[in-house]
């Protein structure tokens, strides 16, 4: 349990990298034969299961004294024998690992804790047995085991998370012939970019339409080991971003990327329509609050990890805020909308839930009070931004769960609370 009592927030941080691109990062490595270093990755539960995920097919993974780089060396993804992958809460650990190892010719069971357990499989998994590989799960959730070879040929899926077909196109190119992909729904687009920046820099063939509904990958291919910088995580920023416009108070945040395609960042533009400003300066972004925020419609579609912060933001505002079009928010660590929604009630604003949406009445005043973090590592941390616009303190049950993308998080927020 952490209690937080009401204080602005104002200063300057530097946010880890991001948790996205670092997973992204290991699992390509890992399919690479040889050596590869990823310079500057974050360190935190969600990427460590994935560094143990891909020990288990024998890659070694060593990081620096400082955890400023890991040395990852590998024969390729492969096993003798069959392999079991603990995830641990890391979604996109499993999302992207379950079709690459399809393409291995021994059976692989992928599982998780708790919450990964409950998360949905059966769309990838019908994904993968139609491109020709094997694929088993439980009552459409994990454990997941899969078994090649992934032969190729074309799948259709619904794509309620874009890890889905991130991991298809990251398996493609291990195939034996090609893979062609329909998606007659994609959500979180941005997130696709991610995963088509790391095949541009390998140098992987594939063809995929502007909307990113229909890819082509050629199969025999490879990867390359290679040498990367992992950039700031924007998801991470996000919360400081927020604690500048509920303080109405400046906070700059370093080690960002203005040109990286990572998706949140396109909540400085949120922000601003509620009245912040936002300086870019290099690799710094100052984001200023204003006076009183403003309530509006948002399509969170691309971006919803933003929810829970957004949310918050929310709250401190005047007038009524829409987050809308972001149906997957429920299935993601928790149902972060209704999750969300019980929590502002508790801090004594006013929500409702739509299938798709959540929309809080903000009265520009966040009271304060007892709030549950159900586990989920963003909810946790935009509850503790709540504290700099709250009028009594904010308790929150369990703030541990903030490990999983963002291990110092609650130290770093006591350097900026004044």
């Amino acid at each position: 349990m952490i209690v937080l009592e009401p204080r602005k927030m104002s200063g300057t941080v530097e946010v880890p990298a991001s948790k996205s691109q670092t997973i992204r990062a290991f699992l390509i490595a890992a399919a690479a034969e040889g050596t590869s270093t990823i310079r500057h990755p974050l360190v935190s539960s969600d990427t460590l299961s994935a560094v143990d995920a891909i020990r288990a097919f024998g890659a070694e993974v060593t990081f620096s004294e400082d955890g400023a780089a890991a040395t990852v060396v590998s024969k390729g993804l492969g096993s003798a024998s069959p392999v079991i992958v603990d995830a641990g809460n890391s979604g996109t650990t499993a999302y992207l690992l379950l079709p690459m190892a399809a393409a291995l010719s021994v059976p692989v069971t992928i599982t998780g804790d708790e919450q990964l357990r409950r998360r949905p499989t059966a769309p990838l998994a019908e994904a993968i047995k139609a491109l020709g590989a094997e694929a088993k799960d439980t009552e459409g959730k994990p454990p997941v085991t899969v078994k090649g070879p992934l032969k190729g040929g074309k799948t259709t899926i619904e794509c309620r998370t874009s890890q889905y077909l991130s991991g298809l196109l990251l398996a493609s190119p291990l195939a034996e012939g090609k893979c062609i992909i329909d998606c007659s729904l994609l959500y979180e687009k941005p997130y696709v970019s991610l995963t088509l920046g790391w095949l541009d820099r390998q140098g992987i063939r594939y063809t995929i339409s502007e909307d990113y509904m229909h890819a082509e990958v050629e199969g025999g291919q490879c990867y390359r080991p290679f040498d990367e910088y992992i950039n700031g995580d924007f998801s991470s920023a996000s919360f400081f971003f927020a604690a500048a416009a509920v303080s109405g108070t400046s906070v700059t945040v370093q080690g960002l990327d203005r040109n990286d395609p990572q998706g949140d960042k396109a909540i400085l533009g949120i922000l601003e329509e509620m009245g912040c400003t936002v300086e870019w300066d290099g690799n710094r972004v100052t984001v200023t609050g204003p006076e009183r925020l403003k309530g509006g419609c948002f399509d969170l579609n691309a971006i919803p990890d933003t929810l829970p912060i957004l949310s918050i933001a929310a709250s401190a505002a005047e007038g009524d805020t829409v987050l809308g079009n972001v149906p997957q928010a429920r299935i993601k660590e928790t149902d972060r909308i209704r999750c969300m929604r019980e929590n502002l009630e508790r801090l004594g604003v006013e929500a409702e839930e739509r299938e798709d949406a959540l929309i809080i009445h903000g009265k520009g005043r966040i009271k304060g009070g007892k709030t549950m973090g159900y586990g989920d590592h963003r909810i946790i941390m935009s509850l503790a931004i709540a504290s700099a616009a709250s009028e009594e303190a904010i308790e929150i049950d369990d703030e541990r769960a903030a490990a999983v993308t963002f291990p110092s998080f609650f130290s770093l927020l006591e350097t900026i609370r004044r």
